[in-house]
């Protein structure tokens, strides 16, 4: 009962917009170049991934991304009472969600997938 209620919040809060995602890195031009060059990816887990080969430069921008998000879900998810891991997944699936033809996102089965304008496969625990 606690978990469904806490993943009902969580699915409002991220119907609303309140969860971090790609919208918070993408006024960076190298993301926005990264993530059109199909370099970098969302995962399920609510993190941005690399798709193949990374350079330095690229590993830096991920890591300093992903920094960020999990500090926005660790402060989401103790305003929730949710657990980071939960909250980071309902990110992770809001993110593929949101993603546009074209763009890469990393399915269930932890292949790396180019989004079409069918809906993407997502986790089969996402809200």
């Amino acid at each position: 009962m606690m978990r469904s209620s806490m993943l009902a919040g969580i699915t409002a809060l991220a119907a609303l917009g309140l969860v971090a995602g790609p919208a918070l890195a993408q006024r960076d031009p190298a993301y926005a170049a990264a993530r059109g060059a199909g370099k970098v990816g969302e995962q399920p887990d609510g993190y941005l991934g690399i798709v193949g080969a990374a350079d330095p430069a690229l590993q830096r921008l991920v890591d300093n991304i992903n920094i960020k998000r999990r500090a926005v879900y660790a402060e989401k998810a103790k305003e929730n009472n949710a657990t980071l891991e939960a909250y980071a997944l309902t990110a992770g699936c809001q993110a593929i969600a949101r993603t546009a033809p074209g763009e890469k996102y990393r399915a269930p089965d932890g292949s790396w997938q180019t989004r079409t304008a069918a809906a993407p496969t997502r986790d089969p625990r996402c809200p």
